[in-house]
């Protein structure tokens, strides 16, 4: 491959940004920072968050290489507090940027 990959970059933006279309890897990284911001506000036990924070009995995973789960982009980004931290709704808006630029960089 030629030196033509940041070309094609600027060139897919420059695209984007014309058309008002948006990024779907950006789209997909805002809504689910949003929905887990939500479900860690939630105050009752509802079963999203009794989903989200569900623990098998046992406390082991299958052997091999283990399937990802929902929550460990998010415990990449915040550490295992991610949920305590959602609460304070400014912070967690503020970090946003944050986990969105993660997403980015692993799709491209």
């Amino acid at each position: 491959m030629g030196g033509g990959g940041l070309f094609l970059i600027s060139l897919h933006s420059e695209i984007r940004k014309r058309t008002q279309i948006l990024d779907i890897v950006d789209f997909v990284a805002k809504q689910k920072w949003k929905w887990a911001g939500h479900v860690a506000r939630l105050k009752d036990n509802r079963w999203t968050l009794c989903v989200t924070e569900w623990q098998p009995r046992n406390g082991e995973r299958s052997r091999g290489r283990q399937a990802r789960r929902w929550r460990d982009d998010i415990v990449k980004t915040k550490g295992n507090t991610w949920s305590r931290d959602a609460r304070d709704r400014d912070e967690w808006r503020r970090d946003a940027e944050g986990y969105i630029l993660q997403w980015m960089d692993r799709a491209s």
